[in-house]
């Protein structure tokens, strides 16, 4: 262990000219808990990258399911049109989100339906209302889960009342859709390497379901990026990720649940651990959570991509863990 917090003091000290790392892989997750894509490039919207975590599955009680409880979702794989990530692209009629699972018949999401406006959507402690994508979509996931279920859309229309804003404490004015809590998560390939070192069987980068994989820096250099400009792109790192108990040891090629990469984190990435003040025996974390600066105005994040091979510049660290938003 004593390699670990060693590796740590590597990470903070003053900005360069020098980039800090390079953008390795983008993934995006265009229905909350299901298989994520990785794709070369990805553009900025006000609420993330575009297309993730636009839909998500929802019980009869309009409540989020989850891999917590449906580990399942994790074997369902969405693809999108081809040319759906780039900037000026814009869907018709003809454009279809296509849904797999294991022992069913194709799904086609169109993408430019009218769906009915439902009440009494939920994640965490959001409460509002989003579109139906309907029957069909409804039966598929109901049958696929053994258990009434319906896929809605977070409704982008300028029309739309409802905003789901992120958690003021740490950033204040910025969305999301159906993320967990942030619309970016950042994590280095330097963090899983370490990670992997000290696992009896390494594990891939999907157990984290990251947005953005960078290498090139000291394992967990991320934890204090504090301001950063990717490509000349603002990102704030605003709170490092605490991690459930549950969704990072789930196999997200057969849906099984282990034990780990949980049992080796509460060594080495707990509060105690990483001396911080808020002292939460049950909180791992693994990855930071980013807004984007530019994504607070449609005329600032107009046209702007995120690509495979986009340097990161650090502008400012937090000092230590202690200092770091969690």
């Amino acid at each position: 262990m004593d390699k670990l917090f060693s590796l740590f003091s590597t990470s903070t000290g003053r900005s360069s000219s020098a980039p800090a790392a390079t953008v390795t892989s983008i993934f995006i997750y265009p229905i909350k808990s299901c298989r994520g894509i990785s794709v070369p490039q990805a553009p900025i919207t006000s609420t993330g990258f575009r297309w993730d975590r636009q839909w998500m599955v929802v019980n009869s009680n309009g409540r989020a399911l989850t891999q917590r409880v449906e580990p399942k979702l994790a074997l369902v794989e969405p693809e999108l049109p081809p040319d759906a990530l780039d900037v000026n692209w814009m869907p018709s009629d003809s454009s279809y989100m296509v849904l797999r699972a294991p022992d069913m018949d194709p799904l086609k999401v169109c993408l430019t339906r009218a769906c009915n406006v439902v009440d009494g959507i939920s994640v965490w402690e959001w409460v509002g209302s989003a579109l139906d994508v309907g029957d069909e979509a409804s039966k598929w996931f109901t049958k696929y889960l053994g258990k009434p279920s319906r896929l809605v859309r977070f409704d982008t229309s300028i029309a739309a009342l409802e905003s789901r804003f992120v958690d003021p404490d740490y950033a204040q004015g910025y969305t999301a859709m159906f993320s967990d809590g942030f619309p970016y998560l950042v994590i280095s390939q330097g963090s899983l390497d370490l990670l992997n070192e000290l696992l009896k069987e390494p594990l891939p980068i999907n157990r984290f379901r990251p947005n953005i994989l960078v290498d090139g820096c000291a394992p967990f250099s991320e934890d204090l990026w504090k301001v950063t400009k990717l490509n000349n792109i603002a990102f704030h790192g605003v709170k490092l990720c605490s991690r459930c108990k549950k969704v990072p040891t789930i196999n997200q090629e057969s849906g099984i649940a282990g034990t780990e990469p949980t049992e080796t984190l509460m060594k080495f990435r707990t509060d105690k651990a990483l001396k911080r003040e808020k002292i939460n025996k049950a909180k791992v974390y693994f990855g930071m959570n980013f807004v984007c600066a530019e994504s607070l105005s449609a005329s600032t994040m107009k046209g702007k991509v995120v690509k495979i091979g986009d340097p990161i510049h650090v502008l400012q660290r937090y000092a230590s863990h202690a200092d770091a938003a969690a």
